[in-house]
């Protein structure tokens, strides 16, 4: 696929957040929780201003800065080995789930998170992290699965 591709994939993953975090924001009150499918999941309305697992909490500045950084090289990588399908597609998810995110603390100075799992105690998340988490596994395994001459 060429990079523009797998960018315009990037930019769905950051669309869909984004109007999921809109639609949670304007239907769903603040720290209140919606069952969704009972007993399995809900729908809450939160606001996050640390980064996965509400760690460095209050660092925007420095979420800020790790955040463009991620981007930059996350890019880089992404026009380099664009060829290499997992890997692409594993850069593509981090990058459409890092934008999500981001423009939330841009924006608001916090990120909303919005899925509750009601089957386990699990930190509440969002569809940003989803992708940032699926393209990090998908990373690994591209990792230990490419050519070793590389």
């Amino acid at each position: 696929m060429p990079l523009i591709g797998y960018l315009a994939v990037s930019l769905m993953i950051f669309g869909l957040d984004q109007l999921v975090k809109y639609l949670v924001v304007t239907h769903i009150k603040l720290d209140t929780t919606v069952s969704f499918i009972p007993h399995v999941l809900s729908l809450s309305n939160v606001r996050n201003d640390g980064a996965a697992w509400s760690i460095l909490q209050g660092q925007q500045l420095l979420l800020f800065v790790i955040t463009i950084a991620a981007l930059a090289v996350m890019f880089v990588l992404l026009k380099k080995n664009r060829n290499d399908r997992l890997f692409a597609w594993a850069l593509t998810l981090m990058i459409g789930g890092t934008l999500g995110n981001f423009l939330d603390r841009l924006r608001l100075g916090y990120v909303v998170d919005m899925f509750t799992l009601d089957f386990m105690n699990f930190p509440i998340f969002n569809i940003a992290d989803c992708a940032l988490t699926v393209g990090v596994i998908l990373l690994i395994i591209a990792l230990f699965t490419g050519d070793d001459n590389e």
